[in-house]
């Protein structure tokens, strides 16, 4: 199944089990590196998935049941605080489908903040329906705060 297209169908979105936390974990070490390769990488760690994601709903794409992607919401704000698909599973509406089922989770708005140098994340969530509200600096980056305030296109 390397590079090919999955069916949306043989895609299970499914809240997160503490038996994910091992695939969830790499999984996010893995696309952080590949994602913020302009940073130090060697600091990013496997427990750094557990400190950020602390009390927050994490919601898992399984395919076979590995996890293939998650997004992790601080539903008090209605905040998403991460969203990934591993790269041999990106461009396949996954990401789509983890917004979709947040968005069942949650209230609008909802609210997230994207590195500005992260374009292809940027324009994932524009495409989505995101609308830029504000910018700031943060330990990571400047960043854009966007917002999105109905279903996600």
């Amino acid at each position: 199944m390397k590079n090919s297209k999955l069916k949306l169908e043989m895609i299970r979105i499914i809240e997160a089990q503490n038996s994910d936390l091992p695939h969830l974990r790499k999984l996010f070490l893995n696309e952080r590196r590949r994602t913020f390769a302009d940073q130090d990488i060697s600091q990013f760690k496997l427990e750094d998935f557990d400190k950020q994601t602390q009390g927050e709903y994490i919601l898992i794409a399984h395919v076979d049941n590995i996890p293939i992607g998650f997004i992790s919401i601080w539903l008090p704000n209605n905040f998403i605080h991460h969203l990934y698909v591993d790269h041999k599973h990106q461009g396949q509406n996954i990401g789509t489908e983890l917004l979709k089922a947040a968005i069942s989770k949650t209230n609008f708005p909802l609210t997230l903040k994207c590195v500005e140098n992260n374009s292809k994340a940027i324009h994932f969530y524009l495409k989505k329906g995101f609308v830029e509200k504000s910018r700031g600096n943060s330990s990571n980056g400047s960043y854009i705060l966007f917002e999105l305030t109905n279903d996600v296109k």
